[in-house]
């Protein structure tokens, strides 16, 4: 399935009453930046769309939402986790997959994500920080996770549980993907 970011961000920014340089106000970049967003010529990291929705606000869950059926759903197959990122980040080297368990967050505490992080993959120079706490178990491969100054590689079933308003990043400059599984309490994304 194809998921056009562009023409998404510019719908909700117009449906929110707001020009390019307002959002851009908002969000703490410069207009261009939504401007090459919003024509496909620039794909975001993680990170960036992130800070761009925040200035709506808006998370990234929301963002790429389909339509969730009205009944509260228990058990969700591997073919139901809602894709977060996969249009994201279109380079060839480097894509980082995060896929949610269930779909409409709003009325949870709690977001689980199954997360794919290719060769090369990176949340981004910019670290991220959010009022949130997580943890996370590796399954696959190795990550390399910063939290303020501490660079730690962790590899197949290694953990970290620490408080997400730390600016912290995740890298995988290894040969192999790394898959992990992840909560954050409140949701962030």
């Amino acid at each position: 399935m194809d998921f056009d970011v562009g023409a998404r961000l510019r719908a909700i920014r117009e449906e929110k009453g707001l020009s390019q340089r307002q959002l851009a106000i908002r969000a703490g970049v410069t207009n261009g930046t939504i401007s090459l967003i919003e024509q496909n010529r620039n794909s975001p990291s993680v990170a960036s769309l992130r800070k761009v929705l925040q200035g709506i606000p808006m998370s990234l869950a929301e963002f790429f939402a389909s339509e969730m059926p009205e009944t509260e759903k228990i058990v969700f197959r591997p073919h139901e986790l809602v894709e977060l990122t996969t249009e994201i980040q279109k380079r060839s080297k480097g894509r980082i997959f995060l896929r949610q368990v269930g779909g409409d967050l709003r009325n949870r505490t709690l977001q689980i994500l199954h997360e794919t992080y290719e060769p090369g993959a990176d949340t981004g120079r910019t670290m991220l920080q959010h009022a949130s706490e997580e943890g996370g178990l590796v399954i696959e491969g190795r990550i390399e996770l910063t939290v303020g100054d501490q660079v730690e590689v962790l590899g197949e079933g290694d953990t970290y549980l620490f408080d997400s308003r730390q600016p912290h990043r995740f890298r995988n400059p290894f040969s192999e993907p790394c898959i992990m599984v992840s909560a954050c309490t409140p949701p962030y994304l």
